[in-house]
């Protein structure tokens, strides 16, 4: 063949006569994007991901079956030529309707691959399975125990019968890396960058662990005697040993991150002072005030706030409340309040909840335990004025009777007064568990209208170049530890960039979502049933007089039997798939195309082969890889324009024996549609 000689992208790229510009480009390192093309097949030209600006050409021409020619000028990337792959792509992925990873994982806040752990709990590799958490959370232990699990609100397993236990088997196989051969991250070589993080709870933590794990220096200033924030001191022994948080920071600290503890900006260093020591600064305070109840005698002697409550109690001051104590909020504040103050010798326990139990935000477990521990919920009531004795202290609390009206913003019905209807409670304490606010005071930074630090959503910088904000201290206000973990990790990302000397923000990753179809739903709901797991716990009437752990643990046998019966929902392909690499990368965005779709239905025609049409994107790769590189004929193309689909044609046993032993075409599927069984 003769040598020919073209300009790509200004550089001088040599081929050969009959080569595609697509070719040529690949034989001299130009990547070219592209879903359909390969070089053991007939080019096609069937996805048009791969165009490109030809001189000559009127028109964008793709590149995987446009003849390179001597002489060409070509171009592969400009605005007109992205905007035409965009298009393409987002063409493409509306009729796309596989997931790229499961709900569970799309629902937590940190971008937990749920789906990856459960399956290596399930084949008993329990490190594996820490390695793959501690990509996004590097205290599976604590986090395990305590989180309310919004993974499991979307997990697709309770359309079977119910979801996963996914939060308890966190811990599971958190607990055993701990006891040996206990997982250890690489790390970045050394950057000579220091980081100061100011907050050691969750959100600071991992900022911490994340930074150091990139070659960075983070030390941790703490204004309290130990680190770990609220998992420390706002979530109670029973729930949380604090001899696993103990482990699992020395494991954050092992990675090279300097604690300093009973440190306090303004006491003992001022917040410039930091400043000028540190490349950049991370605030992660936390939110450390409660708010008031909002009624009348609010500051009566013996009302507490549920955060001081819980951390006076864990600092092993607990305060005398009396044999009668009101608890006010329905969140999981209120719940470990309510229950610390059982195991403090409280003989009456009250939870005044304005709202039903439908309602209320805390994790429904907690309340069921709560309940077996003698806690009487007050729902649809709310205090109207808290009265004090002959002593000032409370003595009762009046109770206004609600009813539910319209929904809110929230989503939930609002809760409005039974006029003329009230409850009088004879109590000795009144504890607050309705939220907390951030105290920003040494900070000299900008605060939002709430009085919350402002940080932009994307880069976590607060408006200071050099100073970044996460956690409950930011924005959104107080939250769960698994949402700050997740900034925390995510704005270790940003401020590595800036620290390298250009400040790339946090985006969330283009992904495929199936829709949850009434088809759909019956199609999970044909799947085996199997009993989710039962954590194995103490008897209510023991527990009630300790703060020993409630949960008992599950037993190897019952762990990797519940992990096993995760759906899979993610793709199997997700890490490889090209198709999702260009969504990304290009910046597509969801919903540009609208239409009929496909029917999403897999099958195992090919038996050693499963395809699913929801993810096929009909390049007609595979057909062809079969056809003309193998062989066969065993897959085809059948129907007209956009109802063309790939089909099975297998008819003869010895194709299956064919596919068994050759799976190219599984190889060349630039998607997920096509799985090895």
């Amino acid at each position: 063949m003769a040598e020919i000689k073209l300009m790509i992208d200004g550089r001088e790229c040599i081929g050969q006569e009959g080569q595609t510009i697509l070719q040529v480009a690949q034989d001299n390192g130009i990547a070219i994007p592209n879903l359909c093309a390969s070089n053991e097949t007939v080019p096609y030209g069937a996805c048009a991901l791969c165009v490109v600006e030809v001189n000559g050409s009127p028109k964008l021409a793709r590149a995987c079956a446009f003849p390179a020619a001597d002489g060409q000028t070509v171009v592969t990337e400009n605005e007109q030529i992205r905007k035409g792959r965009k298009a393409v792509v987002e063409l493409i992925m509306s009729d796309h309707t596989g997931d790229c990873v499961g709900p569970c994982s799309l629902n937590c806040p940190a971008g937990t691959d749920c789906q990856g752990y459960l399956k290596k709990i399930a084949e008993g590799d329990d490190h594996e399975a820490v390695r793959i958490i501690k990509e996004k959370v590097p205290m599976p232990a604590s986090i395990g125990r305590i989180c309310p699990h919004p993974c499991e609100d979307n997990c697709r397993r309770q359309y079977v019968e119910e979801a996963m236990s996914i939060a308890q088997l966190k811990y599971f196989a958190a607990d055993n890396d701990l006891k040996e051969n206990t997982y250890k991250p690489e790390k970045a070589d050394p950057t000579g960058k220091k980081v100061a993080v100011i907050g050691g709870g969750p959100g600071g933590l991992s900022a911490a662990y994340y930074l150091a794990l990139k070659g960075h220096e983070p030390t941790v200033f703490e204004a309290m005697p130990a680190a770990g924030g609220m998992l420390r001191y706002g979530i109670p022994e029973y729930r949380l040993p604090k001899a696993v948080l103990d482990r699992e920071i020395s494991e954050i600290e092992s990675t090279g991150v300097k604690i300093k503890t009973d440190f306090r900006i303004g006491r003992d260093a001022s917040f410039e002072e930091i400043r000028k020591e540190y490349d950049a600064t991370v605030i992660a305070i936390g939110a450390w005030k409660s708010m008031g109840v909002g009624c009348p005698g609010e500051d009566t002697a013996g009302v507490l706030g549920g955060i001081d409550f819980l951390r006076e109690v864990i600092l092993g001051q607990a305060p005398d409340i009396g044999k009668s104590v009101a608890i006010v909020g329905g969140g999981n504040t209120a719940m470990d309040a309510c229950r610390t103050a059982v195991r403090l010798g409280a003989e009456n326990v009250y939870v005044i909840y304005r709202r039903t139990r439908n309602e209320m935000p805390a994790d429904q477990l907690e309340v069921e335990e709560a309940i077996e521990e003698g806690v009487t919920f007050k729902f649809l009531t709310n205090p109207a004025e808290i009265i004090s004795g002959a002593d000032g202290r409370v003595s009762q609390v009046k109770l206004q009777i609600m009813e539910l009206g319209e929904p809110d913003e929230s989503g939930r019905r609002r809760p409005v007064p039974v006029e003329g209807s009230f409850e009088i409670l004879e109590v000795d304490t009144v504890i607050a568990a309705i939220g907390q606010k951030v105290n920003p005071e040494g900070f000299d930074v900008e605060l939002n209208r709430r009085g919350i630090i402002a940080a932009d959503e994307s880069t976590f910088r607060t408006n200071l170049e050099d100073v970044f904000a996460v956690g409950d201290a930011t924005n959104r206000g107080a939250g769960i530890a698994i949402r700050a973990i997740g900034e925390g990790n995510k704005a270790a990302d940003v401020i590595d960039s800036y620290l390298s000397g250009e400040i790339v923000g946090y985006k969330a990753p283009y992904v495929s979502e199936r829709e949850l179809t009434d088809e759909f739903k019956e199609e999970l709901a044909a799947n085996e049933k199997r009993a989710r797991a039962k954590m194995p716990k103490r008897d209510p009437g023991e527990r009630r007089h300790d703060f020993l752990p409630v949960d008992l643990g599950f037993p190897e046998e019952t762990a990797r039997a519940e992990a096993a019966r995760c759906l899979e929902c993610g793709c199997h392909d997700y890490g490889e798939c090209d198709l999702i690499k260009y969504a990304n990368s290009l910046g597509a965005e969801k919903g540009k195309f609208s239409g009929t779709h496909h029917s999403a239905y897999v099958e195992q025609d090919l038996v050693t082969i499963e395809r699913n049409e929801g993810k096929c994107i009909t390049c007609g790769l595979c057909v062809r890889i079969c056809s003309e590189v193998v062989g066969e004929n065993v897959l085809g193309l059948a129907g007209r324009g956009f109802k063309t689909v790939v089909e099975a044609k297998a008819s003869r046993p010895d194709h299956f024996k064919v596919c068994a032993d050759c799976r190219k075409c599984v190889e060349a599927c630039p998607t997920g549609a096509l799985r090895a069984l």
